[in-house]
């Protein structure tokens, strides 16, 4: 099976969901959460079942400025919004009483918007760090890899597998803003980071496999040694995915709604990073490898 003769079409399609991404992104942007942007989140249960247009409603009559209202539940609902008052907290909690009996509340949080800014330069310098600190580590472990290879190519394309992950789920989480109003906040960049890290893991592997057959098959191109090498590691790591996948599964049917999109997001993450490291680094690999040494023509005749 010619895998990595195929290596165009994985190109083309995954060019496609990374543009679909990023025109979502420029068009509709991120919604921020409050750990971002700074104001509270106020998580609060009712005895009755209320709509989130007359919690809203409710709210904004009650004076908090700039209020988002989310569903978590039969009963009970997010609220976000740039400030609140303990009166206005109190007001809120009779005008919703009116229509849903006792409320209770279940979570209040208050950040700032200078610690939010902090976030968010933190966050963005983390993703950074660790993208330049995997770089130099696969160049440091890959180079013993025989001539004319090179430990640079193979770091680089892990960065862009890598790189095509954190895109995928950025894009994607723009959509969801979009259409559920999904914001993003620090589980967000949690989630971001661990898909780099397995993103990393798993292309390694393959790469991996790619050096020792080149020590084992000196004779052969270097397309027949990485699809050899993707073929022999490829039922492992769908393997290895699926086992995370079910996990992750379990826990966005049972695990609640304060983790949903947080396992949301590492879902598409993992599936998408076993992808790129099959289908991505190691075909972008072979591309270059081609592109600066030319494979050797068989002699005619």
């Amino acid at each position: 099976m010619d895998l990595v003769g195929k290596r165009f079409y994985y190109f083309l399609f995954s060019v496609a969901i990374i543009l679909s991404g990023v025109a979502a992104t420029a068009f509709f942007g991120l919604r921020f959460g409050i750990d971002f942007t700074g104001g509270f989140l106020l998580e609060i249960e009712t005895e009755q079942p209320v709509s989130i247009d007359d919690v809203t409603q409710r709210a904004r009559v009650s004076g908090i400025e700039g209020v988002t209202v989310q569903s978590s539940g039969k009963q009970s609902v997010f609220i976000r919004g740039k400030d609140v008052t303990d009166a206005q907290k109190q007001t809120l909690f009779a005008k919703v009483g009116e229509i849903g009996g006792n409320v209770t509340e279940q979570r209040f949080e208050l950040v700032g918007p200078t610690i939010g800014a902090e976030l968010a330069r933190n966050a963005s310098r983390a993703v950074v760090f660790a993208s330049i600190a995997i770089l130099g580590y696969i160049m440091w472990a890959f180079r013993t890899v025989p001539r004319p290879a090179s430990s640079f190519r193979f770091a680089v394309c892990t960065i862009i597998a890598l790189v095509h992950d954190v895109l995928v789920v950025v894009g994607a989480f723009a959509i969801f803003g979009k259409v559920w109003g999904v914001e993003i906040d620090t589980l967000f960049v949690t989630a971001l980071l661990t898909v780099i890290g397995y993103s990393v893991h798993d292309s390694i592997v393959v790469l991996d496999r790619i050096r020792e057959n080149l020590k084992k098959f000196r004779g052969a191109s270097f397309a027949e040694v990485a699809n050899v090498s993707l073929l022999q590691t490829m039922n492992r790591s769908i393997t290895t995915s699926l086992t995370v996948v079910f996990v992750l599964v379990g826990l966005l049917l049972f695990g609640g709604t304060n983790i949903f999109w947080f396992v949301v997001a590492l879902l598409i993450g993992i599936v998408t990073g076993t992808y790129s490291s099959l289908f991505i680094a190691t075909p972008l690999l072979v591309w270059w490898q081609e592109r600066t040494i030319p494979p050797v023509s068989p002699p005619r005749g």
